[in-house]
């Protein structure tokens, strides 16, 4: 599904991703951890095109993302509160989203009553703008509107900062449910270590760019990432 070879991003001389090879099948819940600037949103910003590589390429089901847009339409993610419009309400927001993936406002209504739990009655009829909203309850507008249009692929940064233990757990069910497609894969970048070992499939650790572990988690796959990162 997503392949990189050679994939180098350089700022001014400084190498901040290099990563030789790394597939990612369809269908695989993908976690990426490491410390500040080991490279994984710099990854993730490949992905989606928001950044040029230095060298090599990237590509999702067969489409170089740097030579194409056609990736677009069967992908989605949440980075960070640049991806919301903050002028407009979680609702407008939502049906924007919805229009871009060809879903009408009753498509989006009866999607977002899924989501009433994850939203803890603090998004819907609030008659609040995005941009007044907390950092945690923006992050529920900007994941689930990375779910609207049922994207093949999933791309969250960091989802789990800035939420509440409930929205954590509630989250975590989330991205659980989706995994369960195997149609549909899903990368999370998190420092969260708990967290990501229980919603991912494959663990991948990056350390200044590079990979340094590829790992299927089992049970002793927590401490063992603890051991690691106790000493970096």
């Amino acid at each position: 599904m997503i392949n990189a070879v050679n994939l180098k991003k350089t700022y001014i001389g400084t190498t901040v991703l290099d990563i030789d090879s790394l597939d990612i099948p369809k269908g695989q819940s993908f976690g990426l951890i490491g410390n500040n600037g080991a490279g994984k949103t710099t990854f993730f910003s490949l992905l989606l095109d928001l950044i040029q590589p230095s060298q090599g390429k990237i590509t999702s089901n067969n489409v170089v993302i740097s030579e194409s847009e056609d990736w677009k339409p069967f992908t989605s993610a949440y980075i960070d509160e640049n991806f919301l419009i903050g002028y407009l309400t979680p609702e407008e927001y939502f049906y924007f989203v919805g229009e871009l993936r060809n879903w009408n406002k009753a498509d989006v209504d009866t999607f977002l009553q899924k989501h009433i739990e994850f939203f803890n009655d603090e998004i819907l009829n609030k008659k609040k703008y995005i941009r007044d909203l907390s950092k945690g309850n923006a992050k529920k507008v900007g994941i689930v509107a990375a779910l609207i249009g049922n994207p093949e692929v999933i791309i969250l940064d960091e989802p789990f900062a800035n939420l509440d233990p409930s929205t954590q757990i509630r989250l975590k069910r989330i991205i659980k449910e989706l995994a369960e497609d195997p149609k549909v894969t899903i990368l999370v970048s998190s420092h969260d270590l708990q967290h990501t070992v229980e919603v991912s499939d494959r663990i991948v650790v990056l350390n200044k760019g590079i990979v340094v572990k590829d790992i299927i988690p089992t049970t002793q796959t927590l401490s063992e990432l603890e051991e690691y990162f106790s000493v970096q």
